[in-house]
């Protein structure tokens, strides 16, 4: 609660008549001081927001400053900005780190489970890539078929009809798409690979174990 300059007054009259208001008592009987917008003095049991960065005076509840601190130039209040963001981050940091550490030992016995987990994994991405690797070899059929049948009216000097010249373009769009498609699961094996080598790595660590025999790493031919 802001309290005026008058209320400074009223403040100290009743340190001096040993009689401290409730709110100055609840907070140990600090006072703090400051100028505001318009260059007046107010003081209060708690600093306004707006003026944290301040020239702050502190006292006690005998009326005896205990501390004094300066206003803070903007670079100054930049750089403690940066400073309070950089530490909230890191403590976000280390609890995420925390959750994931519990996660992970509350998730895996031994780190061969851990191989395991990344096994099953890889092969289901595997038999993905199966399946589309499986379209493919369709789509180069329907591309070799749709070739062939527009080739006849080429060399009759004849228009390819629109039906073969749309089927063509279909095939041309499903080949780019399941080729890209396959590319990203090959990808996401090197991913998982990866990302089991760090949750393994970590496990070891915070085990304080010795690592089991390095298990063969998926293909992502």
């Amino acid at each position: 609660m802001r309290k005026s300059v008058s209320a400074f007054f009223v403040m100290m009259t009743a340190i001096a008549l040993n009689v401290i208001p409730a709110d100055a008592n609840a907070q140990g009987g600090k006072l703090f001081c400051w100028k505001n917008k318009a260059g007046k003095t107010e003081c209060g049991d708690k600093i306004p927001y707006e003026y944290q960065d301040a020239a702050i005076k502190e006292m006690n509840r005998q009326g005896v400053v205990t501390s004094r601190s300066e206003s803070l130039s903007p670079e100054e209040r930049k750089a403690r900005e940066a400073a309070d963001e950089k530490r909230v981050a890191e403590k976000q940091r280390q609890d995420e780190q925390r959750r994931k550490d519990k996660a992970l030992l509350d998730t895996f016995s031994n780190d061969k489970e851990i191989d395991l987990k990344r096994r099953r994994d890889i092969q289901l991405v595997e038999s993905i890539i199966e399946t589309l690797q499986s379209n493919l070899k369709n789509i180069g059929a329907r591309k070799a078929d749709a070739e062939a049948r527009a080739d006849r009216f080429v060399k009759e000097k004849k228009p390819v009809p629109p039906p073969i010249q749309d089927e063509l373009e279909r095939v041309k769009t499903d080949n780019d798409r399941t080729t890209q498609q396959i590319a990203q699961k090959r990808k996401e094996i090197i991913a998982l690979n990866q990302r089991y080598d760090d949750l393994k790595k970590r496990y070891i660590e915070l085990t304080g174990t010795t690592a089991s025999a390095p298990q063969k790493k998926a293909s992502t031919k």
